[in-house]
């Protein structure tokens, strides 16, 4: 698998970018969306890595800076037909090694507390994030959950 930080101009990220905003609008209310759109993701305090295996889209991750010590990940998705193969764990490694690097010591997000959530929220506890108040410009919100993670270095 190879990650890398991508341009968000290819026609590939482009359509996994709206696959991951069709999944929000199915799964949360309008008012509960945080997802960021193609533009938004483009903002210079934002990365986002994308992860191929030769010519194919795997999945996408951000980290967006808060503060020089405190990062968000954002859009993690993996593409549909590579689920469960790895590619979050993986990409979830790399923001968090890249977080380490920027000297950030605390990383945290945002995701949804319906049942098609789940899986996300698994992933995160598996890796020490803890559930936590709303951080920066959130709102407690019954739809949304808040996860951190305190980071070594």
């Amino acid at each position: 698998m190879d990650i890398k930080i991508d341009d968000l101009t290819g026609p590939e990220i482009t359509e996994l970018i709206k696959e991951h905003l069709l999944g929000m609008a199915l799964n949360s209310p309008p008012e509960s969306i945080h997802a960021l759109n193609l533009e938004q993701l483009k903002g210079p305090e934002i990365t986002l890595w994308s992860a191929w295996e030769g010519s194919e889209l795997l999945g996408c991750g951000a980290l967006k800076e808060l503060d020089r010590q405190h990062g968000e990940i954002k859009s993690m998705r993996t593409a549909t037909s590579h689920l469960r193969k790895g590619v979050a764990k993986r990409m979830l490694e790399h923001i968090i090694e890249e977080a380490k690097r920027r000297g950030y010591t605390r990383l945290s997000l945002e995701t949804g507390s319906m049942n098609a959530f789940e899986p996300a929220r698994r992933l995160y506890e598996s890796f020490g994030f803890e559930y936590c108040n709303p951080f920066s410009d959130y709102k407690e919100d019954p739809n949304s959950v808040f996860m951190t993670k305190v980071l070594s270095s």
